[in-house]
C-alpha cells in the first residue's frame, strides 16, 4: 500500500512544480522524470530484496526510455520532482530527500573507486539547478539550492544558495523559509556579474578622480 502511496505522490506532485501540467492522464504518459522514478522506486525494491540482475535491468530500460540514470541502490525521498529530465545521472550511493527538485543534466556523482559511500547526500527541499554537477559524498543542507551548471564539490548549508564552479556560496536563507521551492532562477545571485559591477563602478570613481585634479592634467 504504501509503495502505491508513494506513486501517487509522485504523480500529485507534478501539477504543484510545474504549471504545464494539465491532467493526470498526461502526466502519466508523458513525463519521463515520473516513468523514471517509478520504473526506480520497482528496482530499488528489488535491489533491497537481494536482487541484481533485474533491478539493474529496469534501471537499463529506464535510462532507454527517459534519458535519466539512477542506479537501483540509490535512495530517493517522497515528492521528488525530476523537471525535464534528460542527462540526469545519480549515483549508487546518492541519497535524494523529500521534496526535491532536480532539473535535466544533473549529476549526482561520485570521485572514488573504492566500494564506499561516495555519491552526495541531498536533506529536504533541495532545487539543483540544469547542469548542476555534485560529486563526492557531500551533504547539500535542507532547502539549499544549487545554481544552474555549477560544480559542488564541498557540503553547502541548510538553506544556501551556491553558484559557480567550484560553488561557492552567494546567499542564505532561513531553512524553514527555504521549504517554500521558489523556481526564480534569474533572482539568484551572479557573484562575476557583481564583481564586474564593482570593478566597473571604481573605474568610474577614478575618472571622476583623474578629471578633476588639477595635477592630472597634461
Amino acid at each position: 500500500m504504501a509503495f502505491w502511496k508513494t506513486l501517487g505522490e509522485d504523480l500529485h506532485v507534478v501539477f504543484e512544480r510545474d504549471p504545464a501540467a494539465r491532467t493526470r492522464l498526461e502526466v502519466t504518459l508523458c513525463y519521463p522524470g515520473v516513468h523514471a522514478l517509478w520504473l526506480h522506486r520497482l528496482a530499488h525494491g528489488l535491489w533491497r530484496r537481494g536482487m541484481v540482475l533485474l533491478p539493474r535491468l529496469l534501471s537499463h530500460t529506464a535510462r532507454f526510455l527517459t534519458g535519466i540514470e539512477i542506479h537501483p541502490a540509490a535512495r530517493i525521498g517522497h515528492r521528488v520532482f525530476i523537471d525535464h529530465g534528460a542527462g540526469v545521472v545519480i549515483g549508487e550511493t546518492a541519497e535524494v530527500g523529500d521534496n526535491c527538485v532536480l532539473y535535466q543534466g544533473v549529476t549526482l556523482g561520485g570521485v572514488s573507486l573504492l566500494k564506499e559511500k561516495r555519491h552526495p547526500t541531498l536533506e529536504d527541499h533541495v532545487v539543483v539547478g540544469a547542469g548542476a554537477k555534485i560529486l563526492g559524498p557531500i551533504r547539500v543542507g535542507h532547502g539549499a539550492r544549487i545554481g544552474a551548471n555549477s560544480v559542488v564539490i564541498r557540503d553547502v548549508e541548510a538553506g544556501a544558495t551556491v553558484v559557480g564552479i567550484p560553488a561557492r556560496q552567494v546567499q542564505r536563507r532561513d531553512p524553514r523559509a527555504a521549504e517554500t521551492i521558489t523556481l526564480h532562477h534569474e533572482r539568484i545571485p551572479d557573484p562575476v556579474l557583481e564583481a564586474l559591477a564593482e570593478m566597473q563602478h571604481r573605474i568610474d570613481a577614478l575618472e571622476r578622480e583623474s578629471s578633476t585634479d588639477p595635477e592630472a592634467s597634461p
